[in-house]
């Protein structure tokens, strides 16, 4: 039997993962997963694949009575913790989709700058209903994961976070069982998605969960024992479009129409 085995959702993108018991599927995926954005000057998005040791920061996001409250832990333990206040909306471009955000107002890119050490500005992906900013839902089977394991770590234990993937499967009969699943429909919990397109990897996927640092070749075991889709594309894992919104719980079951 499939079943959720890890849910994984940070609020602001590129940050430290977040292991929620239970997450609510809409439209755009989880609501605040990835809803805060790091800008370089030059409006351009800063993440794992421009800084690893981003990993490293802790953000939490809590709302009470309608107030949004932003908490980043930063790794030298200073904690940085205020009300977002927005600036005006405007629209930017990143991965090939343009979508609105609004400048945050407050404490928080100076704390990230600080960490970086460039200038970064934060915004808030606003999500419009006629907008989409990313792909809403990422699945990636633990069987799919070892299979990595064994063809370039000599068996030995990858940890599923490098992905970084919204639901983590367990119980799949054989590696990229998950492949299969392509313009399908999934129950997951109360929530249907319809699976999309693979999962193209990056250089996020190389660097250690924890840190930041590059420990393990993951593109190239892929590129070598898969072959890249069009040529180009090292996929693993797969991307879907929410048909039913719902509640996924861990230990939840998955049922592919």
């Amino acid at each position: 039997m499939l079943t959720v085995s890890r849910l994984s959702i940070t609020p602001v993108r590129g940050c430290a993962l977040l292991h929620p018991d239970s997450v609510e599927l809409g439209p755009h995926g989880v609501a605040d997963d990835r809803r805060f954005l790091a800008l370089t000057e030059d409006d351009r998005l800063l993440d794992g694949t421009k800084f690893g040791p981003i990993v490293r920061i802790d953000a939490q996001l809590d709302r009470a009575d309608g107030v949004e409250r932003l908490t980043l832990r930063l790794p030298g333990g200073d904690v940085v913790s205020d009300e977002v206040a927005l600036g005006e909306p405007m629209r930017i471009e990143t991965y090939g989709r343009a979508f609105t955000v609004c400048p945050v107002i407050g404490p928080w890119a100076d704390a990230l700058s600080g960490h970086v050490g460039r200038r970064l500005r934060l915004v808030r992906a606003e999500r419009l209903p006629h907008e989409r900013d990313r792909n809403p839902v990422s699945i990636v089977s633990e069987a799919s994961v070892r299979e990595l394991a064994r063809q370039g770590n000599e068996g030995r234990p990858l940890d599923p976070r490098r992905f970084r993937m919204l639901v983590q499967v367990a119980g799949a009969e054989r590696p990229h069982q998950e492949d299969e699943w392509m313009g399908r429909e999934v129950r997951i919990g109360e929530a249907v998605v319809r699976v999309t397109k693979p999962d193209a990897r990056c250089v996020i996927t190389t660097q250690d969960p924890e840190t930041g640092h590059r420990d393990f070749p993951t593109l190239h075991v892929i590129r070598r024992y898969r072959g890249l889709r069009d040529g180009r594309h090292p996929d693993f894992g797969i991307y879907a479009d929410v048909v039913t919104p719902g509640t996924v719980r861990v230990g939840d079951e998955l049922v592919p129409a």
